[in-house]
């Protein structure tokens, strides 16, 4: 009798365990897509050219949008109803970025992995109230990359980004000219904004915070639910942007097929990395070349590939696994050759760690400091941010709005408009050695520069992190140690942000402040030492 008992009670932790396996790591969260609507390409956008300046004028409004079929969705975007367009800059170029706000409520608009002035940074300081604008203008100094816009006022990115404020911002130089790559826009050349979504039963976006952030299961590709793309039989190449407030993607093909990565955040690889997947957390970008020359359907998807642990927590937790299907590509009958594989890409020169003049920490999670400093209050002996710093636009608009219960803090402090955190002398190399003591991962963000990884707990970066990188994602435990150079532009009033990239943690005050300044007197291990303005 006890032997049949064994064998049954082994028989049903089994299939258990294989229901349990299927549930977790093959079920597909958003299987059943028809695959039937055209992937849609946003509008590219050159600007006018003004007296040598070119020119952009871009107009955040509200609007309605169908995303799921019969349903209308209120939303926001820029120059038009949902995300805004393409930005085409180049290298060399002074440019105005015009910024109008039609919102009902207060914004701004940040340059995500611009080379900037402070002043023209779009930080929660650079505020452009209902019915004004905001021009930002600078010189592009940087290399070809895919860089993003977003708004950034402090208490409601997230939210503001979920309703579909944002776009893409690619550069342009003549190295990336010269290279052999597919460069027609939208038809070789393809832009993918990677979000999810929540949806109510009257279709309007459901912003629902769960585990500290906002996730959703409907997936949308430059706003197009269940999207198809059309493409010729030959070498694609992507544009990816993980738009997504909280959400990390573990990019690859259903059909397990090979490609090729040759860019990260900040400009090109050195080379083409092959490889079948990318991990992209919340405001990296990659960028990949395809080939599609066999003529078979491909399924771009993301893998629940973030650790046993953590995927089993993450589907209790219900924000699911990540095991979502993305876009159906369809390869046609070419028109044309196809592009080649360049064997170089660019070059990138290490920064030297021995020139490093200074190395912080930058301790992400853990406990909050006791006192109104580490609450984000304005008592303490930290630094204060003087007028300068409230931007154009002026005012600092009280107290941020929480999204969640508890803010999150970065070296025990949440985030206070008025104080300084830390202060960097202009033309410094600095090492920042970012720890993660929470419980989930963080994609750690720095304004103003593009850094290197020097090691990952010791170790050196993979070959997918050793191009330039303004966003990192540290998990749980890790320490990751990034170089830097702060080079061209100093502020003694106006700050730039570090913080973490899940949007609703950057809201709950997971963010610091930062000073570049020149004269070296300002320069202290303590910023109280330094005068707000």
């Amino acid at each position: 009798m006890l032997k049949p008992t064994i064998i049954g009670l082994l028989t049903v932790v089994l299939l258990s365990v294989l229901t349990c396996y299927w549930l977790i790591f093959i079920r597909v969260t958003n299987a059943g897509l028809t695959f039937e609507n055209e992937l849609q390409i946003p509008e590219q956008s050159f600007g006018t050219v003004v007296e040598g300046r070119r020119q952009f004028h871009l107009t955040v409004a509200e609007g309605t949008r169908e995303f799921l079929p019969g349903r209308q969705t209120p939303t926001a975007g820029v120059n038009g109803p949902y995300l805004g367009p393409t930005l085409r800059l180049r290298r060399g170029e002074d440019v105005d970025l015009v910024v109008q706000n039609n919102l009902d409520e207060m914004t701004t608009m940040h340059w995500h992995g611009m080379h900037v002035p402070a002043r023209m940074d779009g930080t929660p300081h650079q505020r452009i109230e209902p019915g004004e604008s905001w021009t930002a203008s600078f010189e592009v100094h940087q290399q070809a990359a895919p860089l993003w816009y977003h708004p950034h006022p402090h208490g409601t990115t997230g939210r503001q980004v979920y309703r579909g404020v944002s776009g893409l911002m690619w550069i342009d130089d003549d190295e990336s000219d010269a290279l052999d790559l597919p460069k027609t826009y939208g038809v070789d050349d393809i832009p993918l904004v990677i979000q999810d979504r929540e949806f109510d039963g009257d279709g309007a976006f459901r912003f629902a915070v769960n585990q500290g952030a906002v996730y959703g299961s409907t997936m949308l590709l430059n706003g197009t639910w269940s999207p198809l793309l059309r493409v010729e039989a030959r070498r694609i190449r992507f544009r990816l942007l993980n738009g997504s407030n909280a959400r990390i993607y573990y990019i690859g093909f259903d059909d397990g097929r090979e490609f090729h990565q040759i860019a990260t955040d900040g400009g090109f690889l050195e080379a083409p990395l092959q490889t079948n997947r990318v991990i992209l957390a919340p405001g990296e970008r990659t960028e990949i070349l395809v080939d599609f020359s066999d003529g078979a359907e491909a399924v771009l998807k993301s893998y629940p590939e973030a650790g046993l642990v953590e995927t089993i927590g993450s589907y209790f937790g219900g924000i699911g696994t990540g095991n979502l299907q993305l876009l159906k590509i369809v390869p046609q009958p070419p028109s044309r050759v196809s592009h080649g594989l360049p064997e170089r890409l660019s070059s990138i020169p290490r920064i030297d760690a021995a020139q490093a003049a200074k190395a912080r920490p930058m301790v992400l999670a853990g406990p909050v400091q006791r006192g109104p400093e580490g609450q984000g209050g304005r008592g303490g002996r930290a630094a204060r941010v003087g007028q300068g710093a409230q931007g154009p636009q002026g005012g600092q608009g009280g107290r941020a709005r929480r999204v969640g219960p508890l803010g999150i803090p970065i070296n025990g402090k949440t985030m206070d408009m008025a104080r300084i955190d830390e202060v960097v002398r202009l033309g410094d190399i600095e090492i920042w050695e970012v720890t993660n003591r929470g419980g989930q991962p963080h994609p750690f963000h720095v304004h103003l520069v593009q850094f290197q990884i020097l090691d990952r707990n010791g170790r050196p970066p993979s070959a997918s992190e050793r191009g330039w990188k303004d966003t990192v994602l540290v998990p749980p435990g890790d320490l990751v140690r990034i170089i830097m150079r702060f080079d061209r532009y100093a502020d003694p009033q106006v700050p730039y942000m570090y913080h973490c990239h899940i949007m609703e943690h950057e809201d709950n005050g997971m963010m610091g402040q930062f000073l570049v300044v020149e004269d070296p007197a300002l320069l202290s291990n303590s910023p109280s030492h330094v005068a707000g303005g």
